[in-house]
């Protein structure tokens, strides 16, 4: 049976791939596809890029704009974690989670099963496949399951979770017992993927490159092999494809701005109230909902946000047309139905931390010196993707650009099924065998400034193209 799986490595840079650290990525990178230009989606958060991944879409498409972010059909009041608590409650409103078909429900039409299973947050794992106690499929995760029911025979079967940690690796270890004693070899699903904390948990805890960090990688890594090992020894490999990505890169934090706060403290009233500005503070990134219509109040904010030195990109959505200094929101794929008047990149530079890792930024929370992400860097834009398989070409780097939202549409071709048109993403011809040997691609600098004065803000926004779907490579504002 031809079947995928995929391995998620949270928070996970291209640099920290390397014999030294990842003895097992390393070697299967070296046998089969490198992508070398690979991209997060903006904002560069866990649950953006989930969502992304099993729905092909960027977030104005599939409508889940954060980490943190308002749902106004469920709440236009306030913003919400976007935890599973909290979803499974907006859910039961009668208000869909994701706006766009996952790949758990279409390959539910297809008489196909979706099984994933993580032990990040519960938001991240019940983003992956929403409907699945009614459209089948299964997620699994510390906290709970889909169907609901499978969470206490699971505990029955394997014993109840190990209590989380840092690193994370008992309940990580749990999780791949499960992935290979239950969802592999019974369930046998055409897609399995299995997510681990880390780095990620590590490095908000320690900073990238901390002993934390390392120690985390490594034995994630090892996880990942006792993966392959299985899949090696029960002879599944040979018909398994399996895809390796991590949802973001990273950055050391530089300095805090908690943005809701400041906001208040310049005079904006917080809330969905006339006049008034839901804040939902996404680490590297900021997003900023306004009554809609209200014009005044979201010119008014964004000329403040210019004027701040944390500042970086600014992006506004066809809500609030003509806003000075702001470039669109469907620039970088967060125009839609759900996204906020305006969405705010922490300003970031390159510079290294103590371990050697590129890439500082302001954040929202967190402490100086420890580990974030969120924003337009390129440090936490660009992150791994690794393919090997049947249905991959071996040995092989590819330097055209690709994205999260290409997981899906690629899956879907490889296992010969429909349900990909109309996605954001695309798939990555130029990996499959039988693929062209490269593809086409441009690269544009997108510019607004604004006088206000005593300053001018200028923003810049890379972007590179393949076709029609476009990657947010780097974004920032400069002078």
């Amino acid at each position: 049976m031809s079947s995928v799986l995929v391995f998620i490595f949270d928070g996970l840079q291209p640099a920290q791939v390397n014999p030294r650290l990842m003895p097992n990525l390393a070697a299967f990178a070296s046998e089969g596809v490198t992508f070398t230009n690979h991209h997060s989606v903006f904002p560069s958060v866990t649950r953006v890029n989930a969502s992304s991944m099993v729905t092909g879409m960027a977030s104005g498409g599939h409508g889940l704009s954060g980490n943190r972010l308002m749902i106004r059909e469920f709440d236009s009041d306030k913003a919400i974690p976007a935890m599973e608590p909290e979803l499974a409650q907006v859910a039961r409103s009668g208000v869909p989670v994701l706006l766009a078909p996952t790949l758990g429900q279409i390959l539910a039409e297809h008489g196909k099963e979706y099984v994933a299973i993580g032990v990040g947050t519960s938001g991240n794992m019940y983003l992956h496949n929403p409907t699945a106690e009614d459209s089948g499929g299964a997620t699994i995760h510390p906290t709970f399951a889909l169907p609901a029911d499978l969470h206490e025979s699971l505990i029955d079967r394997f014993g109840p979770w190990p209590e989380e940690t840092k690193p994370n690796t008992m309940r990580m270890a749990h999780a791949t017992r499960i992935m290979t004693e239950y969802v592999l070899p019974e369930r046998e699903p055409a897609v399995a993927l299995i997510w681990s904390s880390e780095p990620d948990k590590s490095q908000h805890a320690a900073g990238v490159g901390s002993h934390l960090s390392d120690t985390s990688i490594r034995e994630a890594d090892g996880q990942f092999g006792d993966i392959l090992q299985w899949l090696n020894e029960s002879g599944r490999a040979e018909d398994t494809d399996i895809i390796v990505a991590s949802d973001h890169g990273y950055s050391t934090i530089s300095e805090i701005a908690g943005v809701e706060a400041l906001v208040h403290e310049a005079g904006f009233a917080l809330g969905g109230d006339e006049g008034g500005v839901v804040v939902a503070q996404n680490g590297g990134a900021a997003l900023f909902y306004t009554q809609p219509g209200d014009l005044d109040t979201t010119k008014r904010l964004a000329a403040w946000l210019m004027s701040q030195p944390w500042c970086g990109t600014i992006t506004a959505s066809d809500a609030v047309p003509g806003i000075p200094g702001t470039l669109p929101a469907s620039l970088v794929g967060n125009e839609g139905p759900r996204v906020p008047e305006l969405t705010m990149s922490f300003k970031w530079d390159s510079l290294t931390n103590e371990a050697g890792y590129a890439g500082t930024a302001y954040s929202t929370y967190g402490e100086p010196g420890t580990g974030q992400h969120g924003s337009m860097s390129k440090h936490e834009m660009n992150n791994i993707l690794f393919a090997r398989g049947p249905r991959f070409k071996s040995n092989v780097k590819l330097d055209a650009p690709s994205g999260n939202y290409d997981v899906t549409p690629t899956i879907l071709r490889i296992l010969g099924l429909s349900g990909g048109e109309g996605m954001y993403g695309r798939v990555l011809e130029e990996a499959l065998e039988g693929g062209p040997s490269e593809v086409a691609w441009t690269v544009e600098i997108h510019e607004a400034e604004y006088d206000m004065g005593v300053k001018t803000y200028k923003q810049q926004i890379k972007i590179s193209t393949v076709g029609t779907t476009s990657y947010v490579d780097e974004g920032n504002s400069v002078g």
